[in-house]
């Protein structure tokens, strides 16, 4: 068995503070019997963000930055920024084919801390599954979603799985075509999605996904956590860097105050007024309004492509 754990994340300038707490609170939690490659895909970086990234580095924990540019140069146009996804998240999607040396990874987004031994994850045991992934508990407790979901999708809500935290099985995703169903999808039907790549991965990797405590991947909101809380992800609209009031926010306090960007953090959320307050709080409510949008719409995944 491999010693080392690769793990992904993916960024633009925009999330590097965030990325460093993420970073931050991964090594200071893995257990020391492992060594770990962190691997940040990305098309174009500031270098002194690189720099002080790579500060996190030391003695079994590796930093590498990786510009992708070239492998989605083909397919960019495709790719949309929609509400509070940003265009990196879809290059969770190319790993498989750009690191042939991996059977197995895991990836996560920014937006989280990490509270718990990783290499736990990295274990979990996939078999000919695809995925590991934690069920999305704002889908699961939102009507508007859990019908998108199922009825746009083809998906059970109750099965409908967050992709900010993913063990993948590169093998299986290989086998399964993924990268190259999803590029012809997207190019082909370019669905009106609210989530995009995650609404891809649930619907090609339908089936496939074994399906983890929600304290792999806990989201701030009022419900009881399964297991041990071992990564708080801070997913949606309402981000602890912008707002006082979220639920488990201190986490990430906790790890901003050691690092570099925390003054740069705290300049962010002075800046964050209530405008901006304003602006997402009625994305918030539009968002529910694209899914009851989509639903009625004749082009959705079931629909379009008659998932029997």
């Amino acid at each position: 068995m491999s010693k080392e754990i690769p793990i992904f994340f993916s960024t633009d300038d925009h999330y590097i503070p965030y990325l460093d707490i993420a970073i931050s609170s991964l090594i200071t939690n893995a257990s020391i019997e492992y060594t770990y490659r962190i691997i940040v895909l990305n098309t174009g970086l500031n270098n002194e963000n690189i720099v002080k990234i790579k500060m996190n580095e030391r003695p079994g924990f590796t930093i590498d930055f990786i510009d992708i540019s070239e492998r989605v140069e083909n397919i960019r146009s495709h790719f949309k920024n929609v509400y509070h996804f940003s265009t990196v998240t879809y290059y969770r999607l190319f790993i498989a084919s750009l690191f042939p040396q991996y059977d197995k990874i895991v990836y996560l987004d920014c937006d989280l801390v990490v509270l718990g031994d990783i290499s736990k994850l990295y274990h979990t045991p996939l078999d000919d599954n695809i995925l590991a992934a934690v069920p999305d508990q704002y889908v699961r407790n939102t009507v508007e979603f859990r019908r998108y979901t199922e009825e746009a999708i083809g998906v059970d809500p109750n099965g409908y799985v967050n992709a900010g935290v993913l063990v993948i099985n590169l093998n299986a995703f290989r086998k399964n075509n993924i990268e190259e169903k999803f590029v012809q999808l997207i190019t082909q039907y370019d669905f009106d999605l609210l989530d995009p790549d995650q609404a891809y991965l649930n619907f090609l990797c339908h089936g496939k996904i074994y399906m983890l405590e929600n304290g792999w991947n806990k989201v701030p909101i009022n419900s009881p956590c399964e297991g041990k809380k071992n990564i708080v992800h801070y997913a949606l609209y309402k981000k602890p860097w912008q707002y006082d009031d979220v639920l488990d926010g201190e986490f990430f306090w906790h790890y901003a105050q050691k690092s570099p960007f925390y003054n740069q953090i705290l300049q962010n959320k002075s800046a964050f007024g209530d405008g901006e307050k304003a602006k997402k709080e009625a994305a918030g409510k539009e968002i529910l309004e694209h899914a009851k949008r989509i639903i009625a719409s004749n082009h959705t995944i079931v629909k379009t492509l008659c998932r029997s």
